[in-house]
């Protein structure tokens, strides 16, 4: 009786895992089709990173303006703008600016726009807490890496049911550090201008222009 009862256990906890993973599915391919939606996205956000082992506490703000796989992205005094074929990395405190070209057959080249859907791939996912944050429901999708050589542990995604946009992302390193990073602000479809994206050197007259490639 007892070996039945605990088969039984097993075979309905394996159908409850099963289930929260195709809901999480669900909720991740809702995610990626309205991200995909948008003509435009304009996100401020803050980044936190943690280690108490090593007291490290570091809070910074950002923000990120994307058209397609187009971005201009400000972060902790650097401006990176990416207009489709190359990425220009302005560090004012240097007055130096970097040109690379993107590499579109590098799949391990991060884009803020792949940020939004980076989970389609490489993870293997289960529907975890839902909390309530100020009147939003956000709920948690917990994403682990497949990669053993990856160096996080976990990622937790949180998703505003409503909305179905990205409320923060969670990575916990495998020595301790945990990076978090909060949207303050989700815009769509803004108006902007027809040079948003593209790089002018008169800009920077006095800038070194270092070319990588």
């Amino acid at each position: 009786m007892k070996k039945f009862t605990l088969i039984t256990f097993i075979l309905l906890f394996s159908f409850s895992i099963q289930a929260q993973d195709k809901k999480a599915k669900a909720l991740l391919d809702q995610v990626t089709a309205k991200v995909r939606s948008y003509e435009n996205i304009v996100i401020d956000f803050k980044y936190s990173l943690n280690n108490a082992k090593e007291n490290i506490n570091q809070d910074s703000k950002g923000n990120v303006t994307m058209k397609n796989n187009q971005y201009v992205l400000n972060f902790m005094g650097i401006t990176k703008i990416f207009d489709g074929k190359k990425t220009y990395t302005i560090v004012p405190e240097d007055e130096e600016i970097s040109i690379s070209s993107f590499n579109e057959k590098d799949d391990s080249a991060i884009t803020p726009s792949k940020m939004l859907t980076f989970f389609n791939s490489g993870y293997k996912y289960s529907t975890n807490i839902l909390q309530d944050v100020r009147g939003r429901k956000i709920q948690y999708i917990k994403l682990i890496p497949t990669n053993s050589k990856d160096q996080r542990k976990e990622i937790l995604l949180g998703i505003d049911v409503q909305t179905k946009h990205i409320y923060n992302l969670i990575e916990m390193g495998k020595n301790g550090t945990k990076t978090t990073l909060t949207v303050n602000s989700f815009k769509t479809n803004q108006p902007l201008s027809k040079n948003q994206f593209i790089f002018a050197e008169s800009k920077y007259p006095n800038y070194y222009i270092n070319k990588l490639d």
